[in-house]
């Protein structure tokens, strides 16, 4: 007998009450609202007769076994699709998930606005001294003006590296608000899809050579994990400033904390690290010429709001037996329409 209602479930909260309000609205969800500190023996009946997870996408958010593992996957032989709450799925192993034909879903794009305001947002405290200056104004009056003269972002160099969804909104906003000269890498694109972007396609090398500041917006995979380096940032000019809002482990961070010490680069601004959140006795941590925030350059009311509502969207797709719009593991997809025929009782549409 088809399945009517696809359950799915999902620990603590929602990101944003709006996802859950329109699931609830419809007919065609069950959710099971499970707490991280509930009994085992009331979690797993849950988990293994659900067709869906909505997760989060931050490790230190969620309990190791409620991660999506091969251990978790055995554990829930009906699951057919994860969703993650943002862009990132560093909760999800995703060729476990391929191989059991399982889709996983993220919500890219969903938050470009807030990632690249912030990235901005970094790269103007950067270049005007506003952070120093701000600490030296609350430490002590032992300062004068000219310690925190910057300079002007209108006409200076970008480099972004990486133009998806984010990097192309921070493209859009230099040129347009600042009328930068925008130099960008990204392999996978083509020269009409960099002149759309408003992008010069550059070498990576060059790119870090000519900059006046460097943007990172590349996810992290085995292409990217650890691909900016001491050859890298000895590469950039000693004025240049730095700012990461992707994801930890693209950058060495040894490497950038001793350039950053060396006078190698001028100050940083730094959101996502290899271990979140970073210990005190850190040395990125310890620099004064870094801004340091948690991993929080997409957290904003209004991404939270369209993460939430991408993610019910994509919901209703899969209960309706359509394809959802973002996945990230495609080669599932034959796997998992052979499974969902099975398991739900009716073809994928």
């Amino acid at each position: 007998m088809p399945i009517n209602r696809f359950p799915l479930f999902f620990f603590n909260r929602w990101q944003h009450a709006v996802a859950q309000e329109i699931l609830e609205g419809s007919d065609a969800v069950e959710i099971r609202f499970l707490k991280t500190d509930m009994p085992e023996t009331e979690t797993w009946p849950a988990i293994e007769t659900a067709l869906g997870y909505q997760i989060g996408s931050t490790r230190d958010e969620l309990p190791t076994q409620y991660q999506v593992t091969s251990d978790l996957i055995a554990k829930a032989p009906k699951l057919l699709g994860v969703c993650t709450h943002g862009a990132g799925y560093d909760t999800v192993d995703a060729d476990a998930c391929t191989e059991a034909g399982i889709i996983v879903c993220n919500q890219a794009g969903e938050n470009r606005e807030a990632v690249a305001e912030h990235a901005l947002g970094m790269m103007l405290s950067l270049g005007k001294n506003i952070f120093k200056a701000d600490r030296r104004m609350r430490s002590d009056r032992d300062w004068n003006r000219n310690q925190f003269i910057g300079q002007d972002m209108l006409g200076k160099t970008v480099g972004i590296i990486g133009l998806g969804h984010i990097g192309s909104r921070v493209a859009e906003l230099c040129g347009q608000l600042f009328r930068m000269r925008v130099l960008a890498y990204d392999p996978y694109l083509s020269l009409e899809e960099f002149n759309a972007k408003g992008a010069e396609p550059t070498p990576l090398d060059e790119l870090l050579a000519e900059a006046d500041y460097v943007t990172v917006h590349t996810p992290r995979n085995e292409e990217t994990r650890g691909m900016l380096g001491t050859r890298e940032f000895s590469l950039m000019k000693e004025s240049a400033y730095f700012v990461i809002t992707a994801r930890g482990g693209i950058v060495d961070e040894t490497a950038l904390a001793d350039a950053l010490k060396s006078g190698g680069l001028a100050a940083a601004g730094i959101d996502v690290f290899a271990v979140e959140p970073p210990p005190l006795d850190d040395p990125l941590v310890q620099l004064d010429n870094v801004i340091l925030t948690p991993h929080t350059a997409g957290v904003t009311e209004d991404a939270r709001m369209n993460c939430a509502r991408g993610a019910a969207s994509q919901w209703l797709s899969l209960a309706d037996g359509q394809r959802p719009e973002r996945i990230v593991n495609p080669d599932a997809w034959p796997k998992f329409c052979e499974r969902y025929a099975e398991i739900v009782g009716k073809p994928m549409a």
